[in-house]
């Protein structure tokens, strides 16, 4: 068979390398290199995938994990890793699991790709855009001229579109009658609308709280970081993942997580009868950073120039309050742009599991991130596109 693979990212080449040990492959990449968004991702090194089994892995899946079923017991992470050994990429194992190529060079596993595109004979051709995708009978028409017997749509998301995310894929989807679920940012920053000014701080050890109608939606503990316009870092990229599709939430902030309301209390009590004349926004420092210590005062309607022997019960019992649940006023997400990864995109509803062929179109196939999933930061999104693309090249 001839077959034509549009996008170079992870799912395109995975999908590609398979296909192409038993059949004639193009691949068609815009850009003038393969995995281009690979290129950048965890920050230029690339958390290929996450060293966890099958399980575990399903529990970081926020859109349709049982979608993914198939796919990744095909092609586990564990699979992935030897793999990738196997093809002469060095690999380690970090803090959550999280695995890099040993020379922490993203570049390097870019290579182990091509490398073995070459060995199989796939025809990679960069700097080449499919505009149009139309169906003769059983013949795919690509930029109408060249046919191919099937084709495999792997050109992503719509986020980091420098990278050549640019949507097209859910064009072509849209045009042979495929549903397509609203794409949303995930693993994206929160843009904030309170007035803070503190950017650059960085706080480790803090629980980032989602309620809806008094239910707690989402719990994250961790690192996270206030920027220009509100806070990224760690547990927010999760929180934003799970929060792209809700309305009407709010967001709070626990500082001290590891301490009770009680015990909290009680750590401040201490702090007080030791400072009895001193100013609160001083005391404060043994348990605040110094740049939110004025934030949390004004939550609690404290001035910072009182002094401890001033404190009533009730402003103290106001103060264990707020540093358990300083709120959070919630703008946007920030824009899609910057996402790491697009939510949403083709519903897989109509798609097949096993093969990732269309239901709806005979020899159409899709891949990776240009379907309706997505997961948590650490390897598991790079880990969705190769399982999808193996699962596909290998049905090929």
């Amino acid at each position: 068979m001839r077959i034509g693979i549009i996008g170079g990212g992870p799912a395109g080449m995975m999908c590609a390398i398979k296909a192409g040990e038993n059949h004639e492959v193009v691949l068609f990449e815009k850009n003038e290199k393969l995995g281009k968004k690979l290129f950048i991702t965890g920050k230029g090194r690339c958390n290929l995938t996450n060293y966890t089994d099958e399980k575990d892995f399903m529990k970081n899946l926020v859109r349709n994990p049982s979608f993914m079923f198939s796919s990744i017991y095909s092609f586990s992470p564990f699979t992935t890793y030897y793999y990738f050994e196997d093809l002469g990429l060095p690999l380690k194992v970090e803090r959550g699991n999280r695995v890099f190529p040993a020379s922490d060079k993203s570049s390097d596993v870019i290579k182990t790709y091509e490398k073995k595109l070459r060995q199989v004979g796939v025809e990679v051709r960069l700097n080449t855009e499919v505009t149009s995708i139309k169906k003769d009978g059983e013949t795919f028409i690509l930029n109408g001229r060249e046919k191919f017997d099937k084709v495999v749509i792997a050109s992503g998301g719509i986020s980091y579109k420098l990278t050549g995310s640019t949507g097209d894929g859910y064009k072509f989807g849209k045009e042979f009658g495929h549903k397509i679920i609203e794409p949303k940012p995930g693993l994206i920053g929160i843009n904030l609308s309170n007035n803070f000014d503190l950017a650059g701080l960085s706080l480790k050890n803090v629980e980032l709280r989602v309620e809806k109608d008094k239910k707690i939606i989402s719990k994250e503990f961790g690192e996270m970081l206030f920027t220009h316009r509100g806070i990224s870092g760690p547990i927010v990229l999760t929180t934003s993942s799970k929060i792209n599709r809700l309305n009407d939430f709010e967001l709070y902030l626990d500082l001290k997580p590891a301490l009770s309301k009680e015990k909290l209390d009680s750590r401040i009590l201490r702090d007080f009868e030791d400072n009895q004349n001193k100013n609160i926004e001083n005391v404060m420092r043994n348990l605040l950073p110094r740049d939110l210590i004025a934030y949390v005062l004004d939550s609690a309607k404290i001035p910072g120039d009182k002094k401890i022997n001033q404190i009533t019960k009730e402003e103290r019992e106001e103060l264990v309050k707020i540093i358990k649940n300083f709120k959070l006023i919630f703008a946007s997400l920030d824009d899609i742009d910057r996402a790491i990864v697009t939510s949403g995109g083709i519903d897989v509803k109509d798609i097949d599991p096993k093969t990732m062929e269309s239901k709806l179109v005979k020899g159409l196939y899709f891949i990776g991130e240009v379907m309706d999933l997505d997961g948590l930061t650490g390897g598991f999104n790079i880990q969705i596109a190769n399982s999808t693309g193996y699962s596909c090249g290998i049905n090929l």
